[in-house]
C-alpha cells in the first residue's frame, strides 16, 4: 500500500485536529501598529535549528522592545539584536540575517508587506532565496505562512516521516515537494489549498515531536497500522 499526502492528512487531522499554525501574537501588533507577517518572518529564521521554545524566549525579548517591525529591526545596532535573539543559537549568523531581510524589505518595498507578497509566488522565492542565510525551508515557510501563497513546506519531520511510510518517492527536498503539491492539488479547490498545505506542514511537525521521534513511539502512534517502520520494528 502506497500512502498518499491526501490519506496522510485525513489520518492525522482526525487524530490531532485543527492547529492553525504559525501562531502570532495579534494583540501585540494592534497595539504597536505592525503587521504581524513580519513576525512569522522572523520566526521563520530564528528557528533555524532550534527549538521553538527558544524562538518564544527571543520573540518575548523583541516584543518587551517593541522591535518586532520592518523598520526597527532595519536599524536597531546589531550586538543589541544578538543579545536578543540568544536563546535560540547561532545569534551572531541570525542577527545579519534578520538585519538583511529587514533593510531589504524597507528599501525595496518600503517595509510594505501587501507590495512584498503582492507578486508571483515564483518572483517572490527567487527574492528570498537569494537574500543572506534564506534556504528552500525557510522561504517557503515565509511564502505559506506569512503570504499564505501555496507552497508545501518540507523540513526534517517531513523527510523523516516520508523514509518511514510507504511514500515511494526520493527524499530530497524538491521531490518530496512536488509529490505533495501534486497531489494535493487534484484533491482540492485552488481557494483553499495554501490553507491545505499550512495544515499539513503543522500536522507532520506535531505529529513527529509526538510519537515519529528518532526514537518512534510505534504502538501509540496513529499511523502504526500503515507505517512501514513500525512493520520491520516488530516483524
Amino acid at each position: 500500500m502506497n500512502i498518499t499526502p491526501q490519506l496522510l492528512y485525513n489520518i492525522l487531522l482526525e487524530h490531532f485536529g485543527k492547529l492553525n499554525w504559525w501562531p502570532t501574537d495579534i494583540n501585540y501588533h494592534k497595539k504597536i501598529g505592525s503587521d504581524p507577517r513580519f513576525e512569522v518572518i522572523v520566526g521563520a529564521i530564528l528557528t533555524q535549528n532550534a527549538a521553538w521554545s527558544n524562538v518564544e524566549k527571543a520573540l518575548i525579548n523583541l516584543k518587551n522592545k517593541k522591535l518586532v517591525d520592518i523598520k526597527k529591526i532595519s536599524k536597531i545596532d546589531i550586538k543589541i539584536l544578538k543579545e536578543m535573539i540568544k536563546p535560540t543559537g547561532f545569534f551572531n549568523q541570525k542577527a545579519k540575517r534578520l538585519k538583511d531581510i529587514a533593510v531589504f524589505l524597507e528599501s525595496r518595498y518600503q517595509a510594505n508587506l501587501d507590495k512584498f507578497f503582492k507578486r508571483s509566488l515564483k518572483e517572490i522565492r527567487k527574492e528570498l532565496l537569494m537574500l543572506n542565510g534564506i534556504g528552500p525551508e525557510t522561504a517557503d515557510s515565509i511564502l505559506l505562512y506569512a503570504g499564505n501563497l501555496p507552497i508545501f513546506v518540507v523540513d526534517a519531520y517531513t523527510k523523516r516521516i516520508c523514509k518511514r511510510l510507504p511514500i515511494k518517492i526520493n527524499p530530497t527536498y524538491d521531490d518530496i515537494q512536488n509529490y505533495f503539491q501534486k497531489n494535493l492539488l487534484k484533491k482540492y479547490k485552488k481557494n483553499e489549498i495554501s490553507k491545505i498545505y499550512n495544515e499539513l506542514h503543522a500536522l507532520i511537525v506535531i505529529h513527529a515531536k509526538t510519537y515519529c521521534k528518532n526514537k518512534p513511539e510505534c504502538t501509540i502512534c496513529p499511523l502504526q497500522k500503515i507505517c512501514m517502520y513500525n512493520k520491520k520494528l516488530f516483524q
